[in-house]
């Protein structure tokens, strides 16, 4: 007996990278009926921007689903998102070009996303990313993608592999000294201003951030503010 086409499927992906650019990872996870992941990939990157694992996630998605079946797909990257639907019509008409007149980074992934993006039904969903009681499907791409960064070995449930280990809690803050001593001033030169992100990113702890969040910079780029205070202190 044929069973029965889905209606839609529902899917999440998400990249990685452990310093940006750093050692990269991708991965992707189906959801059944329940929205429970039922089937999942991930991949190494080597080295490689978030921005890139992002891109190659969703390449890595569109490959690995039917096309004929609607597609839902939740990520935390507003980056990929808007590349390939927002930004991906002007670049095209302006020949590969930015508004600024520069040539279009990961062009050749846009150009593939763009591609396998002719003619199905995919609908892009937002979703923050390590949200208290957040989306389930997002947080195993998102601890899949880091794993793989981490371990640059592919994984996945037709592999077998067991489910993504938990992301690292979040590190504590480094209490402050209420010495007015050469310590206090120490730590102050160490720090560094803190401003919103522009765009979603990774910390060097290996957890996402979102646009409008606060950033500050530390020994590997851009992070939660506590990570830097945790590394300088």
């Amino acid at each position: 007996m044929i069973e029965p086409m889905p209606e839609r499927v529902v899917a999440a992906c998400d990249g990685a990278s452990k310093g940006n650019p750093g050692p990269a990872g991708w991965a992707w996870v189906v959801a059944d009926a329940s929205e429970s992941p039922v089937r999942w990939e991930a991949g190494p990157l080597g080295k490689a921007t978030n921005n890139v694992a992002e891109l190659t996630a969703l390449e890595r998605l569109l490959t690995a689903t039917d096309p004929d079946v609607p597609l839902e797909i939740r990520m935390d990257s507003q980056y990929a998102m808007k590349a390939v639907t927002t930004w991906l019509p002007g670049w095209k008409r302006n020949g590969w070009k930015t508004s600024g007149g520069k040539p279009v980074a990961n062009q050749d992934l846009v150009v593939r996303i763009d591609e396998l993006l002719d003619g199905r039904s995919v609908e892009f969903r937002y979703v923050p990313a390590h949200q208290v009681d957040g989306d389930r499907l997002n947080d195993f791409a998102d601890r899949a993608a880091s794993q793989a960064a981490t371990v640059q070995e592919a994984a996945g449930s037709d592999q077998g592999s067991p489910e993504p280990p938990p992301a690292p809690d979040v590190p504590a803050k480094a209490p402050r000294s209420r010495s007015r001593g050469g310590a206090a001033r120490t730590a102050k030169k160490t720090s560094s201003r803190t401003i919103k992100a522009k765009f979603p990113g990774r910390c060097q702890c290996g957890r996402s951030y979102a646009a409008g969040e606060p950033i500050a910079k530390n020994d590997s780029g851009w992070g939660h503010p506590e990570c830097r205070t945790a590394a300088t202190a």
